[in-house]
């Protein structure tokens, strides 16, 4: 067996986990105006009755404690990135914490659920233009803390290309993907608080209230179901599907070298960055070092280990 990556490239894979200052520092600031709103919005619903208000309240006190989960993480991910008992960095810490922010956003959908359900049934008096001013100011925040979060969220969308010609891939910051989803459903619900409230005050429509926060809450699962998959896929290292696998192929079985794929592992240890352990059985005169650089051209992948077996050709 050989591992060909250079200790270059292994100190590389650390680099990617060092987190995303620009992103840590703007979460920190959507915690604050979140926290802060937060606290308006569950005061607000309770002395004005709203039950969209209120939803959207204690929406925002789960997701103010996931922003904060997300900054923890790339703390978390900068202070241990040297640290040798991690053998690929810690970016998967940053992945866990949108695994669990995904967790949050579930309950948020049970919890607003549950209460529009109940409001639905036991309808009270709304005081409406109270309530609207205070779900349009926080439309507002949700509006400045995506802001805060959207370049660096643009950014790890992107797609990259190597300079040999290889297929894009995307860079995504799952833990920026996270908060930028947490304040994203915030703006969403507080759209439809504003809905319900304008509804009920305009054209009696008192069940209205109930009935958008059900939807918020559909809403919610729903993007909490996709980060929870999606985050869910790279602790699991269950990326067998990923483009860079059929690229990994396509190299092998395109190459003049005389050699066929008998086992093959790729998992993911940074931001569209990939290990690979790829066995072969090889001609006698075909060395490790031949596929080092076939596979090489491929810049997602950062840490390339080779085995070869001459004891069967390839067909």
């Amino acid at each position: 067996m050989s591992n060909p990556t250079s200790p270059d490239e292994r100190r590389h894979v650390h680099v990617f986990d060092e987190g995303n200052p620009l992103a840590e520092r703007n979460t920190r600031w959507a915690v604050v105006l979140t926290a802060l709103m937060m606290v308006a919005e569950i005061a607000g619903g309770w002395l004005y009755n709203s039950m969209a208000l209120l939803a959207d309240g204690w929406h925002m006190s789960s997701h103010a404690l996931a922003l904060g989960l997300s900054v923890l993480a790339y703390a978390a991910a900068r202070r241990f990135a040297r640290d040798p008992r991690f053998a690929f960095g810690t970016w998967k810490i940053e992945v866990l914490g949108a695994y669990t922010s995904a967790l949050f956003l579930t309950a948020v959908a049970a919890l607003m659920l549950y209460q529009s359900v109940e409001r639905l049934l036991a309808p009270t008096p709304i005081r409406y233009d109270q309530a609207i001013a205070l779900a349009a100011l926080g439309l507002l925040v949700n509006l400045a803390c995506a802001w805060l979060l959207r370049d660096g969220h643009a950014h790890d969308h992107h797609d990259h290309h190597d300079h040999h010609g290889g297929h894009a891939h995307h860079h995504h910051d799952l833990n920026l993907r996270s908060a930028y989803l947490h304040v994203v459903t915030d703006a969403a619900t507080s759209v439809l608080a504003i809905v319900a409230l304008t509804g009920g005050k305009f054209w009696g429509a008192d069940s209205l209230d109930p009935v958008m926060g059900i939807v918020g809450a559909a809403l919610v699962a729903v993007w909490a179901y996709g980060l929870l998959r999606d985050s869910a896929r790279v602790l699991l290292d269950a990326e067998m599907d990923t483009p860079v696998v059929a690229e990994i192929r396509a190299a092998i079985a395109a190459s003049p070298l005389a050699a066929e794929i008998t086992d093959l592992h790729v998992w993911r240890v940074g931001k569209g960055k990939y290990a690979c352990i790829v066995s072969l059985a090889v001609a006698d005169d075909a060395q490790p070092d031949d596929f080092r650089r076939l596979l090489g051209i491929h810049e997602e992948l950062v840490h390339i280990t080779i085995e070869v077996n001459r004891h069967h050709r390839p067909a």
